[in-house]
């Protein structure tokens, strides 16, 4: 049975943690490329379940990235025949989905979130996406929602062993698990993500950057530019996707802030389009739209603000 590691006293590891410590400082050290074409990528709508229509409505919405086209439990020559479409058009597979609460107190319902986590794990691994991501959980009765024992150091222990015995079980090769950023769960900052990097101390632990959904405070809100910069400079070596929206501060008497369309919030996508454009081959997402018409309009949206800034998109 695995010890459990503090939070507090993470940074006693063993020779092979602090071995990977080393190799962690060594990749930040490494330059990074001037600039790279961004692939844009986001949801297609209809019954696609032809690899070449697929590709088809990829193409018909100028994406070079997309969301996984197949489910969990698809057949192997399926999820082949996906892969290999994708790569004969140029298009990368961004990441499958593991949404669920691994860090539930139901025990059903971790037990089952942590299964759903390893099959879509698999799953990425064997088409070749970028990642299988998910976010940490919650431990309150909404597996995505606020609760005071959400930032506490037994549920960071938590997060540390339940993500572990993931990416141990499944032992990818070609893909990463990442845990997606939020506002009122771990992690919340690019600190809090290298906190667990570090502590879950696994080669196939990636990141998964969004940044509206670290976006919590007026302080934050209003130096999101430096904010996003920070994370580039702290997280980009081992940042596998990234998701686009935008998000509003609203006038009221308390701070509220709205998940809003891309190019209608205050997120600074120069900045944000920027750093990213000097990582390669890391896809950037459209999400949480209703319509096809919502998605077109946000992707005219960001290339619009990319054309503006220099920004090449593939």
């Amino acid at each position: 049975m695995n010890k459990r590691l503090s939070r507090r006293n993470f940074t006693k590891l063993s020779l092979t943690g602090a071995a990977a410590l080393l190799s962690f400082s060594d990749l930040k050290s490494q330059p990074q490329p001037a600039s790279n074409c961004i692939r844009l990528g986001g949801p297609v709508f209809g019954d696609l379940k032809d690899p070449q229509e697929w590709i088809k409505a990829v193409k018909a919405e100028g994406y070079k990235a997309s969301y996984c086209p197949v489910e969990v439990g698809a057949d192997t020559a399926t999820v082949k025949a996906f892969e290999k479409a994708a790569k004969e058009a140029d298009i990368v597979i961004s990441e499958v989905g593991a949404w669920s609460n691994p860090i539930s107190k139901d025990d059903k319902e971790r037990k089952e979130a942590i299964k759903k986590c390893k099959d879509s794990l698999a799953l990425a691994d064997l088409i070749g996406a970028g990642c299988c991501v998910n976010i940490t959980g919650s431990r309150g009765a909404k597996w995505d929602g606020p609760d005071p024992e959400n930032m506490s150091s037994d549920t960071f222990d938590l997060i540390v062993q339940v993500t572990r015995e993931i990416i141990d079980d499944v032992k990818p090769v070609r893909t990463f698990y990442t845990l997606e950023t939020m506002p009122w769960a771990l992690p919340d900052s690019a600190d809090s993500y290298l906190e667990l990097i570090k502590a879950i101390d696994r080669k196939q632990l990636a990141v998964h950057l969004d940044p509206v959904n670290m976006i919590n405070s007026p302080r934050r809100y209003y130096n999101n530019g430096a904010f996003i910069k920070e994370c580039f400079q702290k997280l980009g070596p081992f940042i596998k996707n990234c998701h686009a929206k935008d998000i509003l501060l609203q006038t009221n008497l308390t701070v509220h802030l709205d998940e809003v369309l891309l190019g209608t919030g205050g997120l600074d996508y120069k900045v944000f389009l920027t750093e990213l454009s000097k990582l390669k081959n890391v896809p950037l997402m459209l999400e949480h739209l209703k319509t096809k018409e919502e998605y077109t309009q946000a992707a005219a949206n960001v290339r619009n603000i990319a054309k503006s800034s220099g920004i090449t998109f593939c």
